[in-house]
């Protein structure tokens, strides 16, 4: 028997805040680790890690504020069930906005990571930035057809969500595969360079793999029409801050 909507998005906010606070422990200690160094790389990453910590923060308070409203300022009048299949209400919509700049911006880390990695090529940035301005423009217009969802079809906004899914997904699984091999054939000479890489590699393999298999859930729950898909975007959400930070 299939989870009902409201027990799903109850599920979704348990996992988020157990990620989130995963997610403010990596904080401080990736803000320490950087107060320690210099240069206007510090700044960029500390500037970056701070934002995505907002953001996961907002998207956090928006759900217990959805939560307060389904299950006690509203319980009488429409239900928690119907409260959350309104896709089109204000706080989804500033909820899925959330996410999306969240995910803009934590891929545009990884794809910063893998230019500089690379010597700055501008055969890894001009892909790259094509990818990320067209998965911008897909996450844009995915607000934007949620807001008439009303009036439309959701078969359309759900193609460009698993859309905006995959592309994401195509980036992250690229460039870590890209670090990954650079580091590689950088360090795989040096004495005792193999062994030396083998800590970096579970790091880059790990994180990379647990961002791809986040998405991957959120695609099948898509897919498959799953209330599933509540729990794994409210997890997904501190999940991508933390593996940028």
């Amino acid at each position: 028997m299939e989870m009902t909507l409201g027990g799903a998005s109850l599920l979704a906010l348990f996992l988020e805040a157990l990620f989130y606070g995963v997610f403010l422990t990596l904080y401080w200690i990736t803000l320490f680790i950087l107060l320690k160094k210099s240069g206007i790389q510090r700044e960029l990453l500390i500037s970056v890690a701070t934002l995505l910590l907002c953001l996961a923060t907002a998207h956090l308070i928006i759900d217990f504020i959805r939560a307060l409203e389904a299950f006690v300022f509203q319980v009488n009048t429409i239900g928690a069930d119907a409260y959350y299949s309104d896709l089109a209400s204000p706080l989804e919509l500033a909820k899925m906005t959330l996410y999306i700049i969240q995910t803009i911006l934590a891929d545009s880390v990884i794809l910063w990571r893998c230019y500089v990695t690379h010597n700055k090529s501008i055969i890894i940035a001009i892909p790259g930035c094509i990818m990320l301005l067209t998965n911008g423009a897909i996450g844009c217009y995915i607000v934007w057809s949620l807001s008439r969802i009303h009036s439309g079809s959701l078969a359309s906004a759900t193609w460009w969500l698993s859309s905006f899914y995959t592309l994401t997904m195509t980036i992250s699984n690229t460039c870590t595969i890209l670090i990954a091999y650079r580091i590689y054939r950088t360090r795989r000479l040096m004495p005792g360079g193999l062994a030396a890489l083998l800590p970096i590699f579970i790091v880059i393999v790990e994180s990379g793999a647990l961002y791809a298999m986040s998405v991957l859930a959120l695609l099948v729950t898509l897919f498959t029409r799953s209330n599933g898909q509540s729990p794994m975007l409210g997890g997904v959400v501190p999940i991508v801050g933390s593996l940028s930070a």
